[in-house]
């Protein structure tokens, strides 16, 4: 193996276990914010992966290209929906109102 993928390996390691020590101590507050934080920098993925996929000069290179785009795409969709229904959870109930429309 070459010396740059013994280090690109190394740093993916190192990476992970930095990741999961931060998300791991993040409290359950600041979870939307992280939430919505993510979803900003999967939208930078998603258009790297385009980047690439227009670049690709083969058909499979080309057909992973599209499939990051669409894995991408869809981790985007599905960050901005679970962060729309944790948003759903701090808004105030109008139960007040309905009182009053019956009295």
């Amino acid at each position: 193996m070459s010396q740059e993928l013994i280090l690109g390996i190394y740093v993916f390691i190192m990476a992970m276990f930095v990741g999961f020590e931060v998300i791991g101590r993040v409290p359950s507050v600041l979870h939307t914010p992280l939430m919505s934080g993510t979803n900003a920098i999967h939208g930078i993925v998603v258009l790297g992966a385009m980047l690439v996929a227009g670049s690709a000069d083969t058909p499979l290179l080309h057909a992973l290209g599209f499939i990051a785009v669409v894995f991408g795409a869809a981790n985007v969709f599905g960050g901005f929906v679970v962060t729309d229904r944790m948003l759903e959870m701090f808004k105030k109930r109008e139960t007040g109102k309905a009182e009053k429309k019956d009295a």
